[in-house]
């Protein structure tokens, strides 16, 4: 299956001034539209809750901060005097890193929670640390196993809630991967990704998400492992609303055709080490290498989430210019600060706003 589209100091003073509100007035609507999209106080669980504005608004954040911390070299405290819960029943590097230093670069406080010092619905029931956490700090990141975990923190708690991962959805890593993508195009609206691998929760949040910024979607998974069901009928859904074009399918070829952006992620997922053999053996033909991007763009370029095995993408492709990855991971933190911002201010950007 194939798809379409795809010399006096006051003159010089002067000019300036004409020049800078010719580039204000080049971005002012835009400016207008999303400084009235207000985030703080809500929870992020799931891209499925946000519209395409909110999303936009949380990139266009994230590059802003990204920008006057990185570039500029700024202090910018816009956290202090709060804290963060971080409670992590799954190990990480890049979200706990993200979040403890990005947290903390904005004058916040993070309090890191594993296994061992929390026991969510053990000693203490999930609905009581919620009410217990929603008074000692000002928001909670939860990684966990179980979504219905999240879902029942967030119903709980009197302060925002984000999805640090579980096993539906991963949205703090798609913030991340946008932001990448929209760094190298330039833009996102038009491009064509392909997943290749597991339908798994970072794919789940992709489909979420990429629709409602104009990105197609193409999806190969082995049988047995497509997306949870009713990601696919509201992935399906969104695509119509937002007319872009989701493809489904078992050949790996096929989804990386004509493609922009390669993806892949872990085909065996933390939980998941006792089926290691059956998947490596359910997955042969997945990996992403040279030979499969020859039908992709000439300018194709390939994410990964991270960490990577040898069998999901060989060194050629992992190691070459077309990979994103590192810039992808440290975008991991940009964003999280975006969106801790966003949640718990009312911060408005000073750059203008990106071009989606």
């Amino acid at each position: 299956m194939s798809l379409k589209y795809f010399a006096c100091k006051s003159s010089i003073s002067g000019r300036l001034k004409t020049f800078k509100n010719t580039i204000l007035r080049g971005f002012r609507s835009g400016i207008a539209a999303n400084c009235s999209v207000s985030l703080k106080g809500r929870s992020c669980l799931t891209w499925k809750d946000f519209t395409a504005e909110e999303i936009k608004k949380l990139l266009w954040v994230s590059a802003d901060l990204k920008h006057r911390f990185k570039h500029e070299k700024q202090y910018l405290p816009l956290l202090q005097g709060k804290s963060i819960a971080m409670i992590f029943e799954k190990r990480s590097t890049r979200t706990r890193m993200s979040t403890e230093t990005g947290f903390a670069l904005l004058g916040g406080h993070p309090c890191f929670l594993t296994a061992q010092d929390i026991h969510l619905g053990v000693n203490e029931s999930c609905a009581d640390t919620a009410r217990v956490l929603s008074g000692l700090c000002d928001i909670i990141l939860a990684r966990v196993s179980s979504h219905s975990t999240l879902e029942e923190l967030d119903k709980e708690s009197s302060i925002p809630v984000v999805n640090g991962l579980s096993d539906l959805d991963h949205p703090i890593q798609i913030l991340a991967d946008l932001l990448t993508l929209q760094e190298h195009y330039g833009s996102l609206a038009g491009l064509t990704v392909s997943w290749i691998g597991d339908g798994n929760n970072v794919l789940h949040s992709f489909m979420m998400a990429a629709p409602k910024l104009g990105v197609h979607l193409k999806v190969a998974t082995p049988k047995g492992y497509e997306p949870h069901q009713s990601i696919i009928e509201e992935a399906e859904r969104l695509s119509k609303k937002h007319s872009t074009q989701l493809m489904l399918t078992c050949e790996p070829t096929e989804a990386a055709l004509h493609s922009d952006v390669l993806v892949t992620d872990t085909w065996v997922s933390m939980g998941q080490e006792e089926e290691k053999r059956k998947r490596l053996r359910d997955f042969h033909g997945y990996q992403i290498t040279m030979q499969t991007g020859s039908v992709a763009r000439p300018d194709w370029t390939f994410l990964h989430c991270l960490p990577r095995k040898k069998e999901e993408v060989d060194d050629e492709v992992f190691y070459s210019s077309r990979s994103l990855v590192f810039p992808e991971a440290e975008n991991r933190k940009w964003t999280i600060m975006g969106l801790m911002v966003s949640l718990l201010t009312d911060y408005k950007p000073q750059m203008p706003t990106l071009k989606f």
